[in-house]
């Protein structure tokens, strides 16, 4: 009886450390796969199992994406500029507020945000100088 135990117990561990060392194996040659898929991707040649005879043309890279003009007097930029520089300020971060609020003067110096703009910037200022 207790060597039937000893047995079934022996032939548990044997199994065991062999399942590990089959799924160990399994893992390490998918890692090497992955890495050969990657470096091969990287140089533009095929992978070593698939064969050098035909070398497959490099594919083309996309067109960047075009975006429509916005208009030199766009309102919407000036609104969006505006609240962004607003929204920085109100986050703590007053440096990049007066960025904002800068860029937003310099491309539209007559624009209506211009007055608001200003005095938003001599409070940052403020800000700023107190920190």
């Amino acid at each position: 009886m207790l060597l039937t135990v000893l047995a079934g117990f022996g032939g548990t561990i044997f199994g065991l450390v062999w399942y590990i060392r089959r799924k160990s194996e399994q893992s390490r040659l998918a890692e090497e796969a992955r890495v050969a898929a990657f470096v091969s991707g990287l140089t533009g040649a095929l992978p070593p199992a698939a064969g050098n005879a035909k070398a497959a043309p490099p594919s083309p890279i996309p067109a960047p994406i075009q975006h429509p003009a916005v208009p030199a007097n766009g309102i919407a930029l000036q609104k969006l500029l505006f609240e962004a520089a607003h929204k920085a300020g109100e986050a703590g971060e007053p440096a990049l507020a007066i960025q904002l609020y800068a860029r937003l003067l310099s491309r539209f110096p007559d624009t209506s945000f211009a007055q608001p703009a200003r005095a938003a910037v001599t409070a940052l200022h403020k800000k700023v100088v107190k920190s």
